[in-house]
């Protein structure tokens, strides 16, 4: 069971979008890249962008929503004329990736960042650039277990209070099926749904949460 917020087809231009929106913030208006992120993700317009309100991931420019993030920021820098460039940058690549690596999993920008900081994206660009997506999402996920080295099931059931026993009783799922989710070592993504509603309820909790990388 996958959940996206928005289909495929908007994803080529969610990606450009925020590709531009990095390269233009960095060249253009000389910002930091961490720094920039930093102030798109506490805009609104982050939340806005991944749940593919189209006005962000289709119906602006990248150099657009950078003005748009600055202007929320309350900063206030000079007029620059948009302009980008043939040749894409490290930056770029970036903001590119990172569009589709949030659409495909579905995590919010904010873990993602926790996890892997925008500097740290800006590393894996000489060896990932030219390579297959899959490969850029395959170590990122990596990165992720490693920041977050216990499941979502895991850590809503900790903080519930509960054994996986008396989860089991109360949600109805074999306590087995719920030590493998724990321990990675069945895929609670490809559950039925149905059983992630049982898990959910007996954890007051909506059943998206549960999924994993």
């Amino acid at each position: 069971m996958e959940i996206r917020a928005y289909d495929e087809k908007y994803v080529l231009s969610a990606q450009r979008i925020l590709g531009d929106m990095m390269d233009f913030a960095v060249y253009a208006y000389q910002l930091n890249a961490d720094r920039f992120f930093e102030m798109f993700l506490v805009s609104p317009i982050a939340r806005q962008f991944e749940n593919g309100n189209p006005v962000y991931v289709a119906g602006m420019t990248g150099c657009e929503l950078a003005k748009e993030v600055i202007r929320q920021s309350g900063m206030t820098f000079p007029e620059i004329s948009e302009e980008m460039y043939t040749d894409k940058s490290p930056e770029y690549w970036s903001g590119w990736a990172l569009a589709y690596y949030q659409w495909y999993t579905a995590k919010s920008f904010s873990k993602i960042h926790r996890a892997v900081s925008m500097q740290e994206l800006l590393l894996l660009y000489p060896a990932l650039h030219e390579a297959d997506l899959m490969k850029f999402v395959e170590i990122m996920n990596k990165r992720l277990q490693q920041f977050y080295p216990d499941t979502n099931l895991k850590r809503i059931r900790t903080f519930a209070g509960l054994s996986q026993n008396e989860l089991a009783i109360l949600s109805g799922i074999p306590l087995r099926q719920i030590q493998l989710f724990e321990q990675r070592q069945r895929d609670i993504n490809k559950t039925q749904a149905i059983n992630l509603l049982r898990l959910g309820k007996a954890l007051g909790c909506h059943s998206e949460d549960l999924l994993e990388l």
